[in-house]
This record gives C-alpha cells, structure tokens and sequence, in this order.
C-alpha cells in the first residue's frame, strides 16, 4: 500500500473515539472560548490560513480525511500572509471562516488567547501526540491554545562536502573553531558565508543562533523592546564585534546582495554556507544543489560552553475558533493532522519539520537535519519582537557591524531608534 492509500485507511481510527471523550451531547469545556458542540462530528469545515505554497498538500490530505469522514468536509481559506496577520481576526470573530485556523507566533497568537478566540485544547487529549519542547510557542498561562504545526531552524545551512574538505565533517561548536572552519574554507578559493543582506528578513535570521548563547535570559529579544536591556549593553556589543569577525567571510557587497543570488551562490557551490534556515533546504535543491546539507548555527561560546546549539521557530499554531458552529468536525481534522504519518506527509510535502511524535521523514535533508530537534535548541529570539520598526534597527546593528561599522557606533545608532520607539 502506498503512503496515500496508508492515509486513507488511517483516517478511519480515532475521530469518533476522541471526539466522545472530549465532551458530552450538550457540554462544554472550561477553555477559553469553551467547545459548544456535541460530540458529532459532521459538517463543512473552513479552514483558513495564509499557506498558500501548501494548498496541493492540504488538498490531499483533505481529500484523504473525507474519504473516511463522510459526514465532513473541509474547505481551505487562503488569504496572503499580510492580509491575514492584519485581517485574520476581524474576520474570522463570527465563526463563518476558519473553524481551524492558525496563527503567527507571538502578536497574533496572544491577540487570538486574549480575545478567546482559541480555546483551551487540554480536553482534546492531543497534546499528548506533540513532542511538549516544541509547542511551547502554542501555550499561554500553562494552557494549550495551539498546536505549531512546522518547524524550521533559524540557523545557516551548510554544504557539507566542502566542510569535511576543510577538515569539519560536523560543522564548528565553539567561536574560535567556527572562525577556524571560515578561514579554511576560505584557504580552498570558497565564498565561506553566502548572506542576503539585502533582503532584510532573510538576513535577519542570522541574530537568532548569533545571540542565543550571549544573551542574560532566554527573553533578550522582549527586554531591549522594553526598555530593560539595551543595545550598548556589553553582551550586545559582544556578538556585534562577532557579527565583525564573520565580515571577513562573506561576499562582496554583502549588504547589497539579495536572498536569490545567495541562494545561487549556495547551490553551485561558489558559497559553503547560507546564512538563512532550514526553509531554503528545498530552493536550493531546486537551484540543482546535489551536495549534503546540514545547518551550522554559529555558536559564540568559548568550547563546552554553549547552552544553546540551535535556534527554531514556530510560526503555524493551529487552533481552534470558539465561534465555530462545527467544533466537533474542526477537532476531527485536527486530530487528524496530529497523527504521525499525516504530519510526516505534510512534512515532505513542504520541506518543514514537525513537532508531531513519531513522525519519520522520507525527505532526506528533513531526516539529516531533524536530529537537532532533540538537542538543546532556543526558541527564535528575534521574534519577541512586536515592534517591527525597533527590530529592524536591531538588526540593521548587526548588518552595519558585519560590514565595518565599529560595533559602539552601530548600537548607539540603533538604540537611538529604539528609544524613539518605546517612548513613542
């Protein structure tokens, strides 16, 4: 039996089961929002997200889940990522769209707990199907509001061909040895660092694994918005004068390149790193890059040192709508795509990991890569950020840095901004 057909007859376990235990005819649950619905699970399910490159995958497994569940369907809303982290909760109140939806980490999601628009999915007993170090960024006050439902890793992805040539089968753990790996990289006429610092939010990405181990707390990111920390602290100053290091290693007009060319430089192997993520793995195999690939975050710690070995992020937190007029359907679809074999469908389908338990990846470079999500891994600080404008000094500091400014003059520049931005 294929692994489509394997889905099929999946789906025919578990639904009725789960949806019997969550709530009684005519009972509801103490979330926020609350499960209105009996345990009947029919009807048309909206289900609204901005993921548009996923719609074939989606299609599939939809297609999939009903064959089984006949007394359901469902129906994908797909609105452009703006719209709907602007849109996706004025439309959305009524119930008549998104029965399930997802929301972005952070400002959205909070904005979606706050006004109960997601309920508690403690009685669904589906927490238990998800690896709980990775759904953290779907929690709030100790209580599960939604599942993220893709991981990637906010880390640069390295060629390992031109790594193990350099004498780093695995890529460098400590800052003196990743300076080491540079220069012998550089030793083979290799562009050691590929960086988009045109494209601000794929440069960007960079601060994450660049931070995490230089950082007083875990909430850096949230404490320079508030004022608390500031960019002319010393442990800033410090990864600045590392963002200086690595100037040495990348491109000519770094700052000026965008994340195609980048990407370009990395597939053909004019480049040993990308610094990005994980979410570019799949652009570059389809650039025609046939090389190993691992990611090699960056780590700023003296040897043995480091708490952090990796960053990750978690954007799609599927919940769902306490306004639904079809909870019970929209919990059958989501149980659904809890299980390890769907999620690991949607995993190869859109070259994203998955915090799903027991998912086992058919895509090579997931399956290589995915043993970093049982190592000590830090959820993306650069997304604690709410304000855009001050996160985008913030990491403007660090461009500035990479490509000669002296690291003082690139925080208090920054900080200028981000005082101007929290006095505002």
């Amino acid at each position: 039996m294929d692994r489509r057909g394997f889905l099929g007859v999946a789906g025919a376990f578990g639904a009725a089961g789960l949806m019997s235990a969550c709530a009684g005819p005519g009972s509801t649950s103490s979330g926020a929002g609350g499960f209105t619905t009996d345990d009947v699970a029919t009807g048309e399910v909206s289900f609204a997200h901005w993921r548009g490159e996923d719609r074939k995958i989606f299609k599939e497994l939809i297609a999939d889940f009903t064959k089984v569940e006949s007394e359901i369907s469902v129906a994908q809303d797909i609105s452009p990522s703006d719209d709907y982290e602007a849109q996706a909760l004025r439309r959305m109140r009524n119930g008549s769209v998104g029965d399930v939806a997802p929301a972005f980490r952070g400002a959205q999601f909070e904005s979606f707990v706050e006004s109960g628009f997601f309920v508690d999915l403690e009685p669904t007993d589906l927490t238990s199907r998800y690896k709980a170090e990775l759904i953290t960024a779907g929690s709030a006050d100790g209580v599960q509001y939604g599942y993220p439902y893709q991981i990637v890793f906010n880390d640069p992805i390295a060629n390992l061909d031109i790594l193990e040539k350099a004498g780093y089968p695995e890529p460098a753990g400590d800052w003196d040895s990743y300076l080491d790996m540079l220069d012998k990289i550089q030793s083979q006429g290799v562009t050691p660092i590929a960086m988009p610092g045109a494209d601000a939010g794929n440069a960007g990405q960079l601060i994450n694994p660049m931070i995490m181990n230089l950082g007083p707390t875990e909430d850096m990111c949230a404490k320079i918005e508030s004022g608390e920390y500031k960019l002319t602290d010393d442990w800033f100053l410090e990864m600045l004068r590392k963002y200086g290091e690595l100037g040495d290693y990348v491109q000519p007009n770094a700052s000026g390149t965008a994340a195609e060319p980048a990407q370009q430089m990395f597939a053909t192997g004019e480049a040993a790193i990308l610094a990005t993520g994980s979410y570019h793995m799949a652009s570059v195999r389809s650039l025609g890059a046939e090389f190993p690939i691992d990611i090699a975050p960056p780590i700023t710690s003296d040897p043995g040192q480091a708490v952090y070995l990796a960053a990750y992020n978690a954007t799609f937190i599927l919940g769902i709508n306490s306004a639904s007029e079809v909870q019970g359907a929209g919990i059958a679809w989501l149980e659904y795509l809890s299980r390890p074999e769907v999620a690991g469908a949607y995993a190869d389908g859109t070259a994203q990991f998955s915090p799903v338990k027991g998912v086992e990846y058919e895509n090579p470079d997931l399956d290589r890569v995915s043993s970093w999500l049982e190592k000590d891994i830090l959820l993306a600080p650069r997304y604690q950020f709410t304000d855009l404008d001050m996160r985008a000094a913030v990491e403007d500091s660090c461009l500035q840095a990479l490509t000669g400014t002296e690291p003082e003059k690139a925080a208090e520049d920054a900080q200028h901004i981000v005082d101007q931005r929290i006095d505002s």
